[in-house]
């Protein structure tokens, strides 16, 4: 019994320590937060200055995403591990006793290889135009330094404090925006570090807000201001960010509950509402054309979607983005099984042909060191990006989008057409190949790879002859002119 006191007693300790005391009031305190209007939320943004930004970051099409933390001191899947649902196991560790310890990473983590600028010349390399980093995953750890919290990387508790430029996202966003690369921020909604938010007088059954917002509405209204507090710190004290990506959809507004989400909110179904309107109008007063992705809330503050880990069956006529890991797993973990890049081209392609973004994720180590089997993977991307980027930046979808092994872009002005011919491990391309009928005849065609290419109508359509380079593979593109 002494044992069990002991850890909840030090849970609760070391839940208060996610909380720093302010003296001077904080951006929550003085802001004059907007009245709601739940049925203009439920609207699809019409910002003119917004939708020209999304027609902008549909140009760039291939993103790097990096969940890192802690958590990769022990190689296990981020923040989950600390949540008490049925589906997690922590290989029989007892609960309590695996909790505090996982709380205690932030005193050992020290990743003495971490270099943003090296990152960031790893994406560029492999053709990505936009990075989106973990400022906070569930657990709460801050991967910046935050004054509305002592569970960062900025604090004395890490000792990574004492490197010369402890803030972590600031150094991703400088690197990044050097290579002049978008920046875009995940955020964390539910912190799992905060007690308001876990309270720490009661169990956590699941991973949401373990006692009512209606019955003690001015604890909730903590959260929400600490909350609004950080997003205001990542919106503001490192320039003009590109992209606000929240997390946690599980923390929503009513009115954008329904069906599929409602198991969502655990065993007692407790709407979670942080006033998603006044922390945009906050986040764009100093980023007036800042894109938000409040994940699978729908309306006015989910401005493009972020299907996980799949790749729609078809076209969607909608901004969206695949959020897809290299590997199995978001976060580092020993002996990930990293996907082929034939694979990664082809699932490239075949996102790109439905009118998305790939948003790539690499989970960095203990150290900070990308895997060398993802910086490899990477490389080689962006040997047949050089060659093929053509076809995939700054295109649109066209029907039929998808054919047998082709995928098809355009150019925004409809000039040209590619057709992406997609090559199994080892294929060579055919010499004749089909294409399916076109509403218009092509006046000439070339391979990207500086093969030659030859055309030729056919009852059913068109079959191309192709004789790309012999240092060709993965796919093959052919570029179909209309107009001169």
């Amino acid at each position: 019994m002494k044992k069990v006191a002991y850890f909840i007693l030090s849970l609760f300790l070391l839940s208060n320590m996610a909380i720093a005391q302010q003296e001077t009031p904080t951006p929550a305190e003085s802001y004059q937060r907007l009245p709601r209007n739940y049925e203009r939320e439920r609207q699809q943004e019409d910002n003119p200055i917004i939708l020209d930004r999304l027609e902008e970051w549909k140009d760039l099409k291939f993103g790097f995403m990096v969940h890192w933390g802690p958590y990769s001191q022990w190689g296990v899947v981020e923040s989950w591990s600390i949540c008490s649902e049925p589906w997690i196991t922590r290989n029989g560790a007892n609960y309590l006793e695996y909790v505090l310890n996982y709380r205690k990473l932030n005193t050992t983590f020290r990743p003495k290889k971490f270099d943003a600028t090296r990152w960031a010349k790893n994406a560029a390399d492999a053709g990505m135009k936009y990075v989106v980093f973990t400022t906070k995953h569930h657990d709460g750890f801050c991967m910046f330094d935050s004054k509305y919290s002592n569970y960062t990387i900025a604090d004395k508790s890490c000792p990574y404090s004492k490197s010369p430029n402890p803030d972590i996202t600031k150094e991703v966003v400088e690197s990044f925006r050097a290579k002049g690369m978008w920046t875009g921020l995940y955020f964390s909604k539910p912190d799992w570090a905060h007690p308001d938010y876990w309270a720490p007088e009661w169990a956590t059954p699941d991973r949401n807000v373990n006692y009512d917002p209606l019955e003690d509405p001015q604890r909730w209204q903590r959260f929400c201001d600490f909350t609004f507090n950080q997003i205001y710190e990542l919106t503001h004290n490192y320039g003009s960010i590109d992209i606000l990506w929240l997390d946690g959809g599980w923390i929503r507004p009513e009115w954008s509950i329904n069906e599929e989400t409602r198991p969502w909110l655990g065993c007692q179904g407790r709407v979670q509402d942080i006033d998603m309107p006044s922390i945009a109008k906050m986040a764009r007063e100093n980023i007036p054309d800042l894109l938000i992705v409040d994940r699978s809330v729908g309306g006015r503050y989910e401005n493009y979607t972020t299907p996980e880990k799949q790749v729609p069956d078809t076209y969607l006529d909608y901004p969206w983005e695949t959020c897809m890991t290299m590997g199995d797993s978001w976060s580092w973990v020993k002996d990930d099984n990293y996907k082929s890049t034939n694979t990664l081209i082809h699932m490239l392609c075949d996102v790109v042909c439905k009118g998305g973004n790939l948003l790539l994720n690499v989970g960095p180590d203990a150290n900070g060191a990308l895997p060398d089997t993802a910086v490899a993977r990477m490389k080689e991307i962006g040997k047949w990006m050089n060659v093929n980027g053509e076809a995939i930046y700054g295109t649109r979808p066209i029907a039929p989008y998808s054919y047998d092994k082709w995928r098809f872009t355009q150019s925004k002005d409809g000039k040209v057409m590619y057709a992406i011919y997609m090559l199994d491990e080892g294929e060579s391309m055919p010499e004749v190949v089909a294409l399916p009928r076109l509403d218009r005849e092509p006046i000439q065609v070339k391979l990207l790879d500086k093969g030659s290419a030859r055309i030729r109508q056919t009852v059913e359509g068109y079959t191309i002859m192709a004789h790309p380079q012999k240092t060709s593979k993965h796919a093959i593109a052919v570029k179909l002119i209309f107009e001169k």
